[in-house]
């Protein structure tokens, strides 16, 4: 054998006495530098004045904090925000990983501006090693995290963010495949944060039978009534424009019983823009004259919206077009022993005690440390100082800081829980947290040793049917955030799938 023969190395191919990886690594790396030049001669108006600085925007995330304030303040949903802080989440995420192990991982110099136009060249150059991106990663991470919540959004940023990407090979300062794995990076980087927290259209849709309802393309037979004092009385422009064929009526809380009745006598289907509070009062002139009940969401929380899956103006103008319709059970409250007086209805919670309280500090609390956090620490700031109240429930006395009975099982545990997944089971979702020593400290000791369920001082039963008596004369009791007094007795039950409401059958 010939001493000028090349050696072959166990487990490695050769190609022409050259190993394949070797090969591979030419190539790519041929084809980098043809690139890379390719765009550096090549002249591309309009992109002088737009590239560098874009680039340097980007620098640190501050080009996508500040879309994503954007979003989250023009998109004036929940929607919006979703996608906002998803992709900031994202961003966050690949930021982590390109800076811990992509940079150490694989040290590659940065490209030689020799070929690159001065006039692109950024004013300070990276100091870090080339290979990946953190511009692409940041910037596919954020689009993407932003489009799998929200495509609309994810239309509007993925523009940009391409633009971020090309421009730090257009100003010389990474090669073309450092810019493609970094974005390849980033959108895994959101995919695995979207694996950790699921997206809206992963979660599970609510449990509710179809119904038939009339197909009303551009409202024709809808008419519309927005509570003018309910921070909804600018959604009825919205409204109009998105249905032209609609009837919309603007009226005061004083006007509001009146205007649904007259309303449910006069359209095909009755619609409501509003808080829970109003959509309450709208869903129960709709079941009490069967008709199908299209809900916009208007006011400050919206939880029955929210648990239906609607969003948005736009949600429930696709389930009108198409006829998509779901029934869903409706909370009732019957005053008297033997339930017989004109009842109450609600379709979200009822509770007696200090949960109207509890709501206020959870839902002040819950975007910084997370609903079932927020739920305890309202427990323990709220039952402080308090009396507890006397009650008599299901023919035994006791006493208790608050009573909560949810129209159908709500996910979660704690004195606040979170969201819906099925509105006709059927059954009361009751808590009641009892009162004691310190039962505001106890709740979160319970909750932090993750003993929440064990505690003696919250308890939780689903029922059908429950007794409440023995309440004292200036008892307030809360439905959907509305406020009254109570009677000394109630009984307390659904109406199954009592009610039709609109919902399109996808949830994007």
């Amino acid at each position: 054998m010939s001493d000028a023969h090349a050696t072959h190395v166990p487990g490695t191919r050769s190609i022409g006495g050259q190993p394949l990886r070797g090969r591979i690594t030419a190539l790519l790396g041929r084809w980098d530098r043809g690139v890379f030049h390719a765009v550096a001669a090549r002249e591309w108006p309009g992109a002088e004045p737009v590239l560098p600085r874009l680039s340097r925007s980007a620098n640190h995330g501050l080009l996508w904090f500040g879309a994503a304030v954007g979003i989250a303040a023009l998109g004036r949903d929940t929607r919006s925000r979703r996608a906002a802080v998803r992709g900031v989440a994202s961003l966050a995420v690949a930021s982590a990983v390109i800076n811990t192990v992509g940079k150490r991982s694989v040290r590659r110099a940065r490209p030689l501006l020799d070929a690159v136009p001065v006039i692109r060249q950024l004013k300070r150059q990276p100091f870090t090693t080339s290979f990946p991106s953190g511009h692409s990663a940041s910037a596919a991470a954020f689009a993407t995290g932003v489009a799998l919540e929200s495509r609309g959004w994810g239309a509007a940023v993925a523009p940009v963010a391409a633009s971020v990407a090309f421009s730090r090979v257009y100003t010389g300062v990474h090669y073309p495949s450092d810019v493609l794995v970094g974005a390849a990076l980033g959108v895994g980087a959101a995919f695995a944060v979207r694996g950790a927290v699921p997206t809206r259209s992963q979660l599970p849709t609510p449990g509710t039978p179809h119904a038939d309802a009339p197909e009303l393309p551009d409202g024709e037979g809808l008419i519309v009534i927005v509570n003018r004092e309910s921070g909804s009385a600018d959604m009825a422009p919205v409204v109009q424009q998105a249905l032209p064929r609609a009837e919309v009526v603007v009226c005061t809380p004083d006007e509001l019983r009146a205007e649904l009745e007259k309303a449910a006598g006069r359209g095909r289907a009755l619609g409501i823009v509003g808080g829970d509070g109003t959509v309450n009062r709208a869903a129960a002139v709709a079941a009490g004259r069967g008709l199908p009940l299209a809900v916009f969401p208007g006011g400050t929380l919206n939880h029955f919206a929210y648990d239906l899956g609607i969003e948005s103006v736009e949600d429930t103008c696709r389930a009108l077009a198409a006829g998509d319709a779901v029934r869903v059970d409706l909370g009732r409250f019957t005053p008297g022993p033997d339930g017989s007086a004109e009842p109450g209805h609600f379709l979200n919670t009822f509770s007696l005690g200090v949960y109207p309280d509890l709501v206020s500090v959870r839902e002040r609390w819950s975007p910084r440390i997370g609903g079932w956090t927020a739920g305890v620490l309202a427990a323990v700031l709220v039952l402080r100082g308090r009396r507890p109240l006397e009650a008599e429930v299901q023919g035994r006395r006791r006493p208790m800081w608050l009573l909560f009975a949810g129209n159908g099982v709500y996910k979660g545990v704690g004195p606040t829980p979170g969201h819906r997944q099925n509105l006709v089971d059927g059954l009361l979702d009751v808590r009641v947290v009892h009162a004691g020593r310190a039962p505001g400290w106890r709740l979160l000791g319970a909750a932090l040793i993750g003993k929440l369920h064990r505690s003696p001082v919250h308890a939780t039963r689903h029922l059908r049917r429950l007794h409440i008596g023995g309440l004292a004369p200036g008892t307030l009791l809360a439905y959907d955030g509305e406020v009254t007094p109570a009677p000394p007795e109630l009984v307390l039950d659904k109406v199954p799938e009592a009610l039709t409401v609109y919902r399109p059958q996808a949830l994007l």
